[in-house]
C-alpha cells in the first residue's frame, strides 16, 4: 500500500526559488534572509504534509549555491546551558557544527559564525576557540543597547553600530541558527545598519515553513505548530497589519505580531523612509501552502501530530525538561481540536498488547512493557519486552518479519549471536540490564544477515517504516530512542517509566 501524498516538493521548490528571487531584486544590493525553521532534517513539516522532503529548503538553498553566503548564529546563552536539540538529541553548540558540514555536503561553504549577547561566558569562549581553530570566522554581538524601547539608540553607533559588520559577497545572505532566540533578527538588522551607513542598499525577509499564512487559522497544519510551540507560549493568529493594508485575511503567529510595529519603525529609522512591509506577512517569502495537493490527507496527517505532541510534552513534564503548564497547554489545543488519545490507533493496540503481556506474566523481573505500530498497509502490529529484547526492538523485529511474510516463530537473530552479546553486557561490560535495545538489535539484525537469507530479507523492509506510527506504553530507554529514531518512525509513549530505576541509559 503506497503511502498518501498531500504535498509537492517540485511545485513548491519552483515557487519558492522563483519568489525569493523576486524579493532579491526588491531589496537592491544584498538580502537578509533569517531563516526561521529547519533548512535540513525538518521532520515536523514532513509529519504534517505528507510527501514533504525533509530537506527541501537545503535544495531551494542549493539552487541558489551562487548567489548565497550563509551566517550562522547562536546566542551565548545556549552555550552555556548547553540547550539541546530535542530532535537530534545534541546541544545547540554541537548543532552549530553539524550545520556546517550538512551547508558542506550540498556543496555550500560556511565560514561564518555570530555568537550573539556574548558576555565573555567561559563556554562561549571555549567554542569560539575551537571554530576559530577549525578555520572559521567567528564574531560576537554584545546585547543591543536601547532594545527594545530606544529605537533611537538602537539603530545608532551605540547599538546596532556597535557590532562588528560582517563581509559578505553574494546577494542573498541566510541567516540562520540552531533554533529560536538564536539572534538571527538582530543579526540581519545590524548588517542593514552597516549596509545603509555605507551607502549600500539592503533588505531584510523571513523565510520559515510554519504557520502557513495562506491556510484558515484553524487549519490543523497550523494548529500542530501551535502545539509544537507549547513550550514558549506561542498563538496563530489573523494578522491584522495585512488585512487592515490588503483587505485579506492571513495567519501568523503571535510572537511576530507582537514584534512587527517595533521591527518596522526600526527598518524605517535604518533606511530613512517608509518601511515597504505593511504586515509580518508581507516580510515573509513562504511559499509552502503552494505545494499542498490534498489537504484532506494534510488535515488528518497534523490531527495526528498534534496528538503526538500532547503525548511528548507530558513525556517530558514527568522527565522534568518542560513545566505542568505546557502539558495543560497541549491537552487543551489537542480537545480544542476535537481530538483525543482514542483517535491515534496504535494508543490502543499498545495497551492491549500490555493487558496481555501482563496476563502471560512475562518480562524482565516482572515489569511488562508493549509497543504497537501501524504498518502502511494499515496493520497494526504489537510487541512486548522479554528477557532477551526491549519492547521496541520485539516490534521492529515483528514488524519486518509480517512485511517479509516471515513466519513469527523463525528467529531474524541466532540466538547464538544474542546470547554472546547479553553475556558482553552482563559479563564484560557489567550492565545492570542484559536484554538488548533497539540499536543493538539493529546491528545484531546486520550482522545476521551473513549467514540468515531471512534476516537478509526482512532487513530490506526496514526503510520502508519510515514515517510509521508507533506508540509505547513506557518512556524509552536511550538506546530505543536512538533506534527509533534513525529509523524515522513517529513515536509517542505513555508518560511513565518503565522501571523505578532512576537511572536507565540502556
Amino acid at each position: 500500500m503506497m503511502k498518501e501524498i498531500g504535498f509537492d516538493n517540485e511545485k513548491y521548490l519552483a515557487e519558492q526559488r522563483a519568489f525569493i528571487l523576486e524579493r532579491v531584486k526588491e531589496s537592491g544590493d544584498t538580502l537578509y534572509l533569517e531563516c526561521g525553521g529547519k533548512l535540513l532534517f525538518d521532520h515536523h513539516a514532513a509529519r504534517v504534509l505528507p510527501g514533504f522532503d525533509p530537506n527541501v529548503k537545503m535544495r531551494v538553498m542549493h539552487s541558489l549555491a551562487d548567489q548565497i553566503d550563509v551566517i550562522i548564529c547562536i546566542h551565548s546563552g545556549d552555550i552555556e546551558r548547553r540547550k539541546m536539540r530535542g530532535d537530534f538529541g545534541i546541544t545547540y553548540d554541537a548543532d552549530v557544527f553539524k550545520l556546517i558540514d550538512d551547508f558542506a555536503r550540498w556543496g555550500i561553504t560556511v565560514n561564518k559564525v555570530v555568537i550573539t549577547r556574548f558576555d565573555e561566558e567561559e563556554g562561549a569562549v571555549q567554542f569560539k576557540r575551537v571554530l576559530e581553530q577549525r578555520g572559521i570566522t567567528v564574531y560576537t554581538h554584545r546585547a543591543t543597547r536601547g532594545y527594545p524601547s530606544d529605537v533611537d539608540l538602537i539603530v545608532s553607533d551605540e547599538g546596532y553600530g556597535a557590532n562588528p559588520y560582517i563581509k559578505t559577497e553574494r546577494p542573498v545572505v541566510i541567516v540562520t541558527g540552531p533554533g529560536p532566540g538564536s539572534g538571527k533578527l538582530g543579526t540581519c538588522l545590524s548588517q542593514m545598519y552597516h549596509d545603509w551607513r555605507a551607502g549600500r542598499k539592503s533588505g531584510y525577509s523571513k523565510f520559515e515553513t510554519f504557520p502557513i499564512w495562506n491556510l484558515p487559522i484553524d487549519h490543523p497544519v497550523n494548529i500542530a505548530y501551535e502545539s509544537a510551540t507549547a513550550d514558549i507560549g506561542d498563538k496563530i493568529l489573523i494578522d491584522h497589519f495585512h488585512a487592515s493594508a490588503y483587505g485579506t485575511i492571513t495567519v501568523n503567529y503571535s510572537r511576530d505580531l507582537e514584534a512587527y510595529p517595533l521591527l518596522a519603525r526600526i527598518v524605517s529609522k535604518i533606511t530613512g523612509d517608509e518601511c515597504i512591509y505593511k504586515s509580518p506577512t508581507d516580510m515573509g517569502v513562504n511559499r509552502c501552502g503552494f505545494g499542498i495537493i490534498n489537504d484532506e490527507v494534510v488535515r488528518r496527517a497534523a490531527e495526528q501530530e498534534i496528538i503526538r505532541r500532547y503525548y511528548r510534552s507530558a513525556c517530558e513534564y514527568v522527565q522534568g525538561i518542560t513545566g505542568k503548564e505546557t502539558v495543560e497547554r497541549s491537552r487543551a489545543i489537542m480537545e480544542g481540536a476535537k481530538l483525543s488519545s482514542g483517535d491515534r490507533t496504535v494508543v490502543r493496540a499498545s495497551q492491549d498488547a500490555l493487558e496481555r503481556g501482563i496476563a502471560r506474566a512475562k518480562g524482565i523481573n516482572g515489569i511488562v512493557c508493549a509497543a504497537a505500530i501501524e504498518l502502511p498497509s494499515g496493520e497494526i502490529v504489537t510487541g512486548c519486552n522479554s528477557p532477551l529484547l526491549h519492547a521496541s526492538s520485539a516490534l521492529i523485529l515483528n514488524a519486518v518479519k509480517v512485511m517479509a511474510g516471515i513466519d513469527h516463530e523463525i528467529d531474524l537473530i541466532p540466538p547464538a549471536i544474542v546470547q554472546s552479546v547479553t553475556a558482553m553486557k552482563r559479563d564484560v561490560l557489567k550492565g545492570r540490564g542484559v536484554s538488548l535495545n533497539l540499536d543493538e538489535v539493529l546491528i545484531c539484525l546486520a550482522m545476521s544477515c551473513a549467514i540468515s537469507e531471512d534476516a537478509e530479507r526482512a532487513s530490506t523492509y526496514l526503510p520502508d517504516l519510515n514515517g510509521c506510527e508507533v506508540h509505547m506504553t513506557h518512556i524509552p530507554s536511550s538506546g530505543d530512542t536512538s533506534g527509533l529514531r534513525k529509523l524515522v518512525l513517529n513515536v509517542t509513549s505513555d508518560p511513565r517509566f518503565p522501571t523505578a530505576n532512576l537511572y536507565n541509559p540502556a
